[in-house]
């Protein structure tokens, strides 16, 4: 089946409403500039060599109205690596700004990323198709727009994994490996090196972030913010009705409860962006961009995955609940031209601070298994955190065993699987026999009964998380032709929640050889 072929058999239909009703670059193509008074510049992707298809989402396709028969074909492939358009697709490249570690970083943009165009499947859901590392585009930089093989992988399963334990997510449709090397200095010392070249078509029902909005703003061109606030609010906040101040408090407001919500689900599931930059930032409250992130192995609060930050750690887990309020609060400085005065924005933030107290208190009632969360529940919580910081056990494993731990005789031998150091583990028994012996107390005065309590805790603690080391596992055997890791990790993926007998090797902790491995501990951001 060819490009054309795919287009007759598999109908996607396109209404390209970013570039249709914003104003775009006066010029096309991938030359370095600096774009002004415009949102988006049109520009092509750049054709690989050899475009082949590594894997996919079966869910993101059948959503997207495509069969596996269609996914298959060769002209899948061609499509989703750039090579081919389909009939309705109009590529650019989002103009957006952002703040980079806590400094104003100037105009960046889709310097690696293109959409393709934005398809609306039958159910009347719109989804913006983008592919990320298929070429320069005007907002480069010194990059050449591409992607290698191990960070598209990661992309790829984390933005799958992310949706099936139920945090707001980019999606993803596909890998492509495009036949052709890479050149990446992956630790930034001096020593690149080829690597395999890939590409992965990103979906999300919009890609705009807090960037795009402080980028006009930063420039004083208040009438191109007004219309793209305008412009978001019609299409990806359709349900808000009202107009002038008003409408804009309540999107504001309703964009900072989604992000509250999402950070919440992050620390969760144990979860750490790693580049929270107002670029990264979504609109539509999902996460999106997975460069150099990580999940929790042994609890730190102040671990974060991203090399860049090694040294100030501004993207630490337990730092991204305050940073993602400071994002919020440069994105209210950005909108603040459309307010006669800044009280309804502050309302915007204190939504915020709401939703995110609310969204934790419910964390702890249903990571601890109880009908509610008390006051007290909440010190309980801190004080199991300050626990699983100190004796160094692995977060994921302890709050899985936790449900089924006996209310009548717990001891700390249940959960000796979830210690990275058996002296740490012994010199910590009496305070977390403490702990389990108030714990237990305070079930016994909660009203849900053990198998309620055991389906809810169930409900809420992952058994299978995207360890890095899985991940890395995964590309090791990408990089030598094997692909076939990434379909099997994809899989156990899907089902967090579930025991998944014979599958439990993806549930083991790190192991000691990935303390220190690149890959499966800290990364960089390169691509």
């Amino acid at each position: 089946m060819d490009a054309a072929s795919l287009r007759s058999a598999e109908p996607l239909r396109f209404d390209n409403a970013f570039v249709r009703e914003l104003p775009g670059d006066p010029e096309s193509g991938p030359r370095l500039r600096q774009v002004e008074g415009a949102l988006w510049s049109a520009v092509a992707p750049t054709p690989v060599a050899a475009p082949r298809l590594l894997a996919h989402s079966r869910e993101m396709a059948a959503r997207l109205g495509l069969s596996e028969e269609a996914v298959a074909s060769a002209g899948f492939a061609r499509v989703f690596a750039g090579n081919v358009l389909l009939p309705g697709m109009q590529p650019f490249a989002a103009n957006y700004g952002g703040h980079q570690f806590g400094h104003w970083a100037g105009q960046l943009g889709d310097g690696r990323a293109i959409t393709l165009g934005e398809s609306v499947n039958a159910a009347g859901e719109r989804w913006e198709l983008q592919l990320k590392g298929a070429g320069a585009t005007p907002y480069s930089r010194s990059a050449d727009g591409r992607a290698v093989l191990r960070s598209s992988i990661r992309e790829f399963l984390c933005s799958e994994a992310m949706h099936h334990l139920g945090v707001p997510t980019t999606r993803a449709l596909s890998l492509i490996g495009t036949g052709e090397a890479v050149v990446r200095d992956m630790f930034y010392d001096g020593h690149p090196r080829p690597e395999p070249g890939a590409i992965v078509c990103r979906v999300a029902p919009s890609f705009i972030r807090f960037g795009n909005f402080e980028l006009p703003y930063s420039r004083g061109d208040i009438e191109l913010l007004r219309r793209l606030v305008d412009f978001c609010i019609g299409r990806d906040f359709p349900h808000l009705r009202g107009k002038g101040e008003a409408l804009y408090a309540d999107w504001f407001g309703e964009v900072c409860e989604r992000t509250a919500v999402t950070v919440a689900q992050w620390m969760r599931v144990g979860f750490v962006h790693g580049v929270m930059n107002t670029d990264n930032m979504s609109i539509l409250g999902l996460t999106i961009d997975y460069g150099p992130y990580g999940w929790i192995d042994d609890y730190d609060p102040d671990w974060t995955p991203n090399t860049t930050d090694a040294g100030g750690r501004r993207y630490r887990f337990g730092w991204q609940p305050r940073i993602a309020h400071w994002n919020l609060s440069r994105l209210a400085q950005a909108l603040s031209p459309l307010f006669p005065d800044a009280a309804a924005l502050q309302g915007g933030l204190d939504r915020y601070a709401a939703a995110y107290a609310a969204a934790d208190h419910d964390n702890i009632a249903r990571k601890l298994g109880l009908a509610e969360c008390r006051e007290d529940d909440v010190g309980l919580m801190r004080e199991l955190h300050g626990l699983l910081q100190s004796a160094e056990v692995d977060m994921t494993l302890f709050f899985r065993a936790l449900a089924d731990v006996d209310p009548l005789a717990p001891s700390l031998a249940h959960f000796a699987g979830a210690f990275y150091d058996d002296g740490k583990r012994a010199a910590a028994r009496p305070a977390f026999d403490a702990w389990l012996s108030r714990y237990c107390v305070r079930l016994g005065d909660d009203p849900l009964d053990t198998a309620a309590r055991r389906a809810r805790m169930q409900a809420a603690n992952p058994k299978y998380v995207l360890r890095n080391y899985l991940a890395q596992q995964a590309i090791d055997r990408a990089e030598t032709g094997d692909h076939a890791g990434i379909a099997e990790l994809l899989e156990v993926m899907r089902h967090p929640y579930d025991e998944q007998p014979g599958r439990e090797a993806f549930a083991a902790r790190r192991p000691e050889w990935a303390r220190d491995r690149p890959g499966c501990s800290m990364l960089s951001c390169s691509s």
